[in-house]
């Protein structure tokens, strides 16, 4: 997912525990330090808008595998003083509740309430859906439309059979039953990832899904308000933070806990997720948002810039990355990135995301690109090849697979329908993305009759007392009589 991975529009790497302030607690390090030297000055551009270049790898150069290595593990990783913040809040929400959490929304979203304040009421929902533009709402009811046509489908079936011994074996699924949905807010709020985490819930059957949202200096966005509506929210609290991750997971007089927590937001958020897994669930923990196109003589140079720097436009910490077996390829998107820079409002954010993670990397072949994509187990993976199908069903590791050039990234961000809450920092060779599983709850079902545990039953003893588990072997053995 990213920290935000679409709900990545990452607010991670400029956020304090509220979300909204200065940077603090975290460290990057520079994607430059593997262009360089041993010894050379780890000189920064003047300013952010000269930092256009990428790192550039050559999978034919004998230093390919070291620089390649530096490459992936040149990551910004969050600082231990921001897992020591979120726990002190996090642990003082469990302890004081909703003063607790009161006193944190005072502090960090310059926002004073009474515990009765919290809940945005239907009131207020309903104007902040009027206040909304007519075709963003038509918009919103497409997306949320073909999310959950796409969701349906991943719905599982109970199963229930009878094996060779007269053994009835089965399993049946159950949903959760409560979920709280993080939504990021201030420049971070994003109403499509508001549905891309609530349609699957409901979907799976859910029936209390709890949305929290900070609203600095009291300002929530009416969009967010109105995805959360349309995706089935039933209850919306105006806190976020660590603080609201705490609420959720322990409970507070005025909000109820949830079994499972989603959704992404900052470096305290992400923090104070991991804390309190165990006492609840949770999805992932969301990093900086990435691409990775692959792409050969037949790519749109200029269409391929353009989704590099969708992504880069996120964060600077977000990372673009293009493999192609095309030096011309190569030269003409390095080009259009600078071109479309010059025209792009976030220029200076997506311009230090493509100095410091970018990358272009020459292959002789396509083959040479599967490897690698394993290795980066991107995000998001675009396919701009001659046979796209066929070079996708060779990659293991890739949060989301785009297909062809006339599928943006961009589009399942949207209004594509498959989930846009992904994995992210190599996490895809292991997690997938966001789910109607993630969900759901799988329950085994056993049933032996007296022959089948006549059948079974010796084995089992035999097992139970040769882990030193004797009571076991006896609750097998009374029923035998061989106790």
């Amino acid at each position: 997912m990213k920290w935000h991975a679409k709900a990545t529009h990452s607010a991670f790497a400029r956020t304090t525990p509220e979300g909204n302030g200065p940077a603090q607690g975290l460290t990057q390090l520079p994607r430059r330090a593997i262009e360089q030297g041993p010894g050379e000055p780890n000189r920064a551009p003047k300013n952010q808008l000269e930092a256009k270049m990428p790192v550039r790898l050559d999978r034919s150069s004998a230093d390919f595998d070291q620089r390649f290595g530096a490459f992936l593990a040149a990551k910004r990783e969050a600082s231990a003083d921001v897992e020591a913040a979120a726990r002190a809040i996090v642990d003082d929400v469990a302890k004081r509740g909703d003063a607790a959490l009161l006193e944190a929304t005072a502090k960090f979203d310059r926002l004073t309430l009474n515990a009765s304040g919290l809940r945005v009421t239907a009131a207020e929902i309903e104007a902040a859906v009027k206040a909304c533009d007519a075709a963003t709402l038509d918009a919103l009811k497409l997306a949320r439309d073909r999310i959950e046509t796409y969701h349906s489908r991943q719905l599982p079936k109970d199963e229930r059979f009878t094996d060779s011994l007269g053994v009835e074996l089965g399993w049946r699924y159950t949903a959760i039953e409560s979920a709280g949905l993080y939504v990021p807010g201030g420049t971070a709020a994003y109403p499509s990832s508001v549905l891309m985490n609530a349609v699957p819930a409901k979907v799976a059957g859910v029936a209390r899904l709890v949305m929290v949202v900070p609203s600095p200096d009291g300002k929530l966005n009416p969009l967010v308000l109105a995805a959360a509506k349309l995706g089935g929210v039933t209850e919306i609290y105006r806190v976020g933070g660590a603080q609201a991750v705490a609420a959720l997971a322990h409970g507070t007089a005025t909000i109820a806990p949830v079994a499972k927590i989603v959704g992404p937001g900052n470096a305290y958020v992400a923090a104070a997720k991991r804390l309190v897994f165990g006492k609840v669930g949770i999805d992932m923990i969301a990093g900086p948002s990435e691409v990775l196109v692959i792409a050969d003589d037949t790519g749109n140079a200029d269409w391929i810039a353009a989704d590099l720097l969708a992504q880069a436009e996120h964060d600077s910490s977000a990372q673009s990355i293009l493999i192609t077996d095309s030096a011309r390829l190569a030269a003409d998107v390095e080009k259009a990135v600078e071109a479309q820079l010059k025209t792009l409002p976030r220029a200076a954010i997506a311009s230090a995301s493509w100095a410091d993670f970018g990358a272009i990397i020459m292959v002789q072949s396509l083959n040479d690109a599967i490897p690698l994509a394993d290795a980066i187990a991107a995000e998001h993976l675009e396919i701009m090849t001659h046979d796209p199908d066929a070079l996708a069903a060779r990659i293991r590791n890739a949060g989301a697979v785009f297909l062809g050039p006339h599928t943006p990234e961009a589009i399942g961000d949207y209004v594509g329908g498959s989930n846009h809450v992904l994995p992210t920092a190599r996490s895809a060779r292991f997690s997938s993305g966001l789910s109607v599983h993630d969900f759901l709850k799988r329950t085994s079902i056993l049933k032996c009759g007296p022959d089948q545990l006549r059948a079974l039953g010796p084995a089992a003893m035999i097992l139970g007392k040769a882990e030193g588990l004797d009571a076991h072997s006896r609750s097998i053995g009374l029923r035998l009589n061989l106790s």
